[in-house]
């Protein structure tokens, strides 16, 4: 049994590749092919545009895929939505379809749009939008370079955004937000009535998830007599309760638990002060919650 899996490539394609290398399953590409490999058999993968993956997983060329909450909705079809994945081209958020304008142009809201040109990659989004506010526009289908229309191409556009950063820069003002979007896992209905496929597809999103739960966290063990037990796991931040185990001098016990990375230089110390002693900090590969 194998599953074909698809990539999305472009924006999203090394912060995804980072995700399965961390999550144990690295995928090798190469540059002239649009098919990569993998450790795994049973996986099969293939580097697909994001604005497309929903179309080939829908249509069951694919049994799943990696591609944004924006592109699913934006193409209409129906597919499975397995788990969501935040992240982003540059960080750990979700990124937004933004409403824009030129910084001196007079539009405050939608609804100063009526009559204009709306330009954007998201057309069936941006047109729904504008029909809830019932404000008649014109979307055209913007190929690219979307920033830098307004004024003379279009009045305002509707683009994707995870800083503002390209936006201020072609001294545009966002006016409203359209859309919020993050990475998904799809399936094609299908595949995933498939049990074998099915528990593949779970177990991929598992271990990815766990990859993501790791970052930014790192592991705690330290030693600490049972008589100061008490002060250290005061201490102690936790995702859940920390794992303490009996050393074979019965005065003394173990301590294990999950941090945030950040808060490290602060607890270490603390820690040291509550009489904790062998503190050992480690990196984590996945944290399976």
């Amino acid at each position: 049994m194998k599953i074909r899996l698809g990539i999305p490539k472009g924006s999203l394609q090394e912060a995804t590749l980072q995700l399965f290398t961390r999550a144990g399953l690295p995928i090798f590409t190469n540059g002239r092919s649009y098919f990569a490999t993998t450790g795994d058999p049973e996986v099969e993968c293939m580097l697909i545009r994001a604005q497309e993956m929903a179309r080939y997983v829908e249509h069951g060329v694919l049994d799943a895929g990696l591609t944004g909450l924006d592109w699913v909705v934006e193409s209409g079809l129906e597919v499975v939505t397995v788990s969501d994945l935040i992240y982003a081209k540059q960080s750990r958020g979700k990124v937004r379809w933004v409403l824009a304008v030129p910084e001196d142009s007079p539009y405050q809201r939608a609804e100063d749009l009526s009559d204009r040109i709306i330009a954007t990659e998201l057309v069936s989004v941006t047109r729904k939008y504008f029909e809830n506010k019932r404000v008649s526009v014109e979307v055209e289908f913007s190929w690219g370079a979307t920033e830098v229309k307004p004024p003379m191409l279009a009045d305002a556009i509707v683009e994707v955004t995870e800083t503002g950063n390209s936006l201020r820069a072609n001294h545009l003002r966002i006016i409203d937000t359209v859309l919020e979007s993050n990475t998904q896992i799809i399936a094609n209905k299908k595949a995933w009535c498939d049990s074998q496929k099915r528990r593949k597809i779970e177990n991929l999103a598992l271990m990815l998830r766990g990859a993501m739960d790791a970052q930014n966290r790192v592991g705690l063990m330290l030693n600490v007599r049972k008589q100061d037990l008490a002060a250290v796991l005061a201490v102690l931040p936790a995702l859940k309760n920390p794992t303490i185990s009996t050393l074979s001098d019965g005065d003394w016990v173990a301590v294990n638990t999950v941090i945030e990375e950040s808060t490290a230089w602060q607890v270490i110390p603390r820690l040291k002060e509550a009489n904790g002693q062998g503190i050992v900090e480690y990196p984590l590969n996945k944290v399976v919650l």
